[in-house]
């Protein structure tokens, strides 16, 4: 008899860890990860330890969700404890590394008399000595660059923290929070000792849609120490997937994938904006876009800026083994807080082109190019974000995410770009969170409350919005990236109503827009346009 062959379940999730924690991409880049160790994840757990009761209450709030609070249980106080001991006693170069960090900002924060930074270089920290530039701005203020290959190439970055879990939508319901929680094994995952380069993780996601043999699966898991309640071979099933992707005969297929992403696909090219691919259990078979529906290769991904909800590595180490190119903006080279998403998925094994601001690359059948993008960084110097213009058989596309418009000046310097649009695509989380929820792990000093609640998250309004949309007057209106799909909560913990202001906005835009003659259409679980080719 022929040996069974098995698919990967549609209804599994995975989710990358680090140091137990949901892996997002500031968790990967050393002097980053070591900050969000300290002042993050150790402090969030030493609370709980010290406090569990509060925790456990804070965590059965839904409108706390996204908040600071363990969604652990008291018979998990122990397990948390022990991660807490096993950071500080394993990882103590990771918490001198963020030490650094700080008496290195005191350093140069006393040095106010603009002379020389030379005689500085021998009182940098140990731990950073080598890795740091130092360098002045314009009116002789002190800072630091730091050279952030070597720092991939030395013992900080590791590797090692790194692992996998494997979980069943149909068996826990949904997902909860990952952002504020670490990840223990339980009776409902199966957690995998294996880097994210390791050989196990593109084949078992290859096995979505090619089937993997039984022999072949036993040896790889074999391969690895697992723990947790869940077996591998649950995981995988012998039916294949009920859906497959379909090819495009002609044209240009455009398909709203969830949150902030876009399928753009043409018989010449595939591209993917933003991806967040959900994983589908049979109650939204026919609202998610899910692994099985996409194509065998897709050509470019582009990813708009550094934030989890728009570089998942969750759903990109999924999609690894069938991505040509990822095309990510470029950063400031250096910051703290504008780490090299280049350098960053480089250590995965992607190839990947940095695009400065309004560079064009040529694809088969058009083009792509990278336009700059203000706002929804706390008016952080975090240069890596950019919009995308997608140009395929004569079709043209804008996708500005959650781009905000600050300054209408630089829409009239890009209406050159922006002219003769089929699809305006933007997003509209105006109220977003202080800019500390995402950030606040970097600073090392206290930020003010009246400095966190000036300078939030935000995207654009319904005025910012509606401006550019006056100017270049494009064919269709999309309103998307508000993370309003359910299934997108685990992570974007976000829980809007009709009277919340994200959602009085995107009503006001559309009044606005339809007193133009456009309908400005809100996006929802999964979309699909098709548009005939253009001659050139």
């Amino acid at each position: 008899m022929s040996e069974r062959e098995l698919y990967l379940r549609e209804d599994v999730y995975f989710e990358p860890l680090f140091n137990q924690w949901y892996a997002w991409p500031y968790l990967i880049p050393p002097v980053t990860a070591a900050r969000y160790v300290e002042n993050t994840h150790l402090r969030i757990m030493k609370s709980f330890v010290n406090n569990y009761q509060l925790h456990i209450i804070a965590a059965q709030e839904p409108t706390l969700t996204g908040g600071e609070f363990l969604s652990c249980t008291e018979q998990q106080v122990d397990d948390i404890k022990r991660l807490v001991e096993r950071i500080e006693g394993q990882q103590k170069d990771l918490l001198e590394l963020s030490a650094a960090v700080r008496e290195l900002d005191d350093l140069l924060l006393k040095h106010t008399s603009g002379e020389s930074l030379t005689p500085l270089y021998e009182k940098v920290p140990a731990p950073l000595r080598g890795y740091v530039e130092l360098v002045f701005d314009r009116e002789h203020r002190a800072s630091f660059r730091l050279i952030e290959p070597l720092l991939y190439r030395s013992a900080l970055y590791k590797p090692q923290l790194q692992s996998l879990s494997f979980g069943s939508l149909t068996r826990v319901g949904s997902r909860p929070f990952v952002l504020s929680t670490p990840r223990l094994p339980d009776e409902n995952h199966l957690q995998v000792e294996a880097d994210f380069n390791a050989g196990i993780v593109d084949r078992i996601f290859k096995a979505r849609q090619q089937p993997i043999a039984e022999s072949e699966l036993e040896a790889m898991f074999a391969a690895h120490p697992n723990a947790g309640g869940l077996h591998y071979r649950d995981l995988f099933t012998a039916q294949p997937p009920a859906r497959g992707p379909r090819p495009v005969e002609s044209g240009v297929r455009l398909e709203y994938t969830g949150h902030a992403g876009f399928l753009i696909r043409s018989p010449q090219a595939s591209i993917l904006i933003d991806p967040v691919i959900a994983t589908r259990d049979p109650a939204g078979e026919h609202d998610v876009v899910g692994f099985s529906d996409l194509p065998e290769t897709i050509d470019y991904v582009c990813l708009t800026h550094n934030h989890q909800d728009h570089v998942n590595f969750e759903t990109l180490l999924q999609l690894r083994h069938k991505i040509g190119r990822v095309l990510v903006p470029k950063s400031n080279g250096g910051k703290l807080a504008d780490p090299s998403l280049r350098l960053l998925l480089r250590q995965f094994g992607f190839e990947v082109s940095e695009m400065d601001e309004c560079d064009e690359l040529p694809v088969a059948g058009g083009r792509i190019t990278s336009i700059p993008f203000l706002g929804e960084h706390g008016d952080l110097d975090i240069r890596s974000k950019s919009a995308w213009l997608v140009e395929l058989e004569g079709r043209r596309m804008f996708f500005g995410a959650d781009s905000a418009n600050p300054d209408i000046a630089l829409y009239t310097h890009l209406k050159r770009y922006l002219t003769d649009l089929d699809v305006y695509a933007i997003g509209m989380e105006c109220v977003g969170a202080p800019y500390t929820w995402l950030y606040g792990a970097l600073a090392t000093r206290k930020v003010g409350k009246a400095i966190k609640d000036s300078r939030r998250l935000n995207g654009s309004d319904a005025r910012q919005a509606f401006d550019v949309i006056d100017m270049v007057r494009p064919k269709r209106v999309f309103v998307y990236a508000l993370g309003m799909e359910p299934w997108y909560k685990y992570f974007m913990g976000i829980d809007y109503n009709e009277n919340s202001t994200q959602m009085r906005e995107v009503a006001l835009f559309q009044e606005q827009c339809r007193g133009i003659g456009l309908e400005a259409e809100p996006l929802f679980a999964s979309r699909e346009y098709e548009m005939e080719a253009l001659p050139a």
